[in-house]
């Protein structure tokens, strides 16, 4: 399956329009969204920056940043593409989701502990499955800022030594985009699409090309 991976769009509709022409020509199968769909802004923003996508009839999947308004996530549901705290099968492929970012210094408006991250990817997840979050996990090349402290998810880190899903697919440091590896678990930061980056996995070879649109 070609499966395309953004995250933190943060608004920028220009982006979703210029990424659905994208889609269109490479005959995506799967999109996976990590979070941070608007800046600050409610579900019906998010739903107008999401319209583009929608309407092409490639499934989507997505968990909300630690950026989006508190209405989210119900819209997400209602759209039917919400896998925060959950998991979905496209395909055969299994997605399993948690979205916002763990405890920061800003007390942003979807923060968790490091318990409830590794908690609900423990439960939901199932072997092989694609792990689709909004934080980075702890102590990668993905989760660095420019300042050089490693600011990802312990919880998410424990949970990936443990289970050793394919891969996880994050965001949130929109400096550190990149691929690194956790044992045989790829981690993979497409980039922020605001500033115009996206990735392009196959899910047969766990190929991960990053590109710009």
């Amino acid at each position: 399956m070609r499966i395309v991976a953004v995250t933190d769009i943060h608004g920028n509709m220009a982006s979703t329009v210029a990424l659905a022409n994208i889609l269109k020509k490479i005959e995506a199968e799967l999109l996976l969204i990590a979070g941070d769909i608007t800046h600050f802004s409610g579900g019906e923003i998010a739903k107008q920056i999401l319209e583009p996508l929608l309407k092409l009839g490639v499934r989507v999947l997505a968990v909300m940043g630690n950026c989006d308004g508190k209405d989210v996530p119900k819209v997400l549901d209602e759209l039917g593409i919400n896998v925060h705290n959950a998991r979905v099968e496209v395909k055969k492929v299994g997605v399993v989701g948690f979205g916002g970012s763990s405890v920061t210094p800003f007390s942003t408006i979807w923060e968790f502990s490091e318990e409830e991250i590794y908690s609900s990817l423990k439960r939901n997840y199932r072997s092989g499955d694609i792990v689709l979050t909004h934080a980075p996990p702890y102590r990668t090349r993905i989760d660095k800022t420019f300042s050089g402290i490693h600011a990802g998810s312990k919880g998410l880190r424990k949970f990936i030594e443990e289970e050793q899903p394919p891969i996880c697919i994050c965001g949130h440091i929109h400096e550190a985009r990149g691929i690194d590896k956790i044992g045989e678990t790829l981690v993979v930061n497409p980039g922020p699409l605001s500033r115009r980056y996206y990735a392009v996995i196959d899910s047969e070879t766990w190929e991960v090309k990053l590109e710009r649109l």
